[in-house]
């Protein structure tokens, strides 16, 4: 199994059918690990926005962007050269789909606490668009007493970068 210069920098495996039961294994074993550490950055991640530290998961993605990337290349090559590497590497693969399977469940619920925050925050700028934009009256007294009839704009927000 031989690979490309250009892959061999970004996968941590090859992508070529594995010629041999060493390569068989070596390929899943690296795609095991890639997996074990995407799991370790999606779990990390999944914390942090539920702690409603989204500046802190943001730094997470070069890292899982990167991880996605090998994860989806080798699968797509653990796909493709299936029946070799069952036959060359029987254990492994089998131990390979079982760990896939298990991701898949904790993948679910990144996915679905990364769209609550898209959500949230969505309604939150709704929210203060809105706001920001009605009409208001005053609600203090002139200089007759009598309170102003004149409805005006709210004038500008003021936002806190540092939360």
């Amino acid at each position: 199994m031989t690979a490309s210069a250009a892959e061999t920098q970004i996968l941590p495996f090859s992508t070529e059918r594995p010629s041999s039961p060493q390569e068989a294994e070596q390929f899943c074993n690296a795609l095991m690990t890639t997996m074990e550490a995407l799991l370790s950055v999606i779990e990390r991640e999944t914390e942090l926005v539920r702690g409603g530290q989204l500046k802190e998961a943001g730094l997470l993605q070069p890292d899982k962007a990167r991880l996605i990337h090998e994860y989806t290349r080798g699968m797509m090559c653990a796909k493709e050269h299936a029946v070799t590497l069952g036959n060359l590497a029987p254990n492994r693969t089998q131990a390979l789909r079982r760990q896939h399977g298990e991701f898949q469940p904790v993948l679910r619920i990144n996915l679905a606490v990364l769209a609550t925050a898209r959500e949230v925050a969505g309604s939150v700028v709704e929210s203060v668009a809105k706001a920001v934009g009605t009409s208001r009256k005053p609600t203090t007294y002139g200089a007759a007493g009598n309170a102003p009839s004149r409805e005006f704009a709210a004038q500008g927000i003021a936002v806190n970068r540092s939360l």
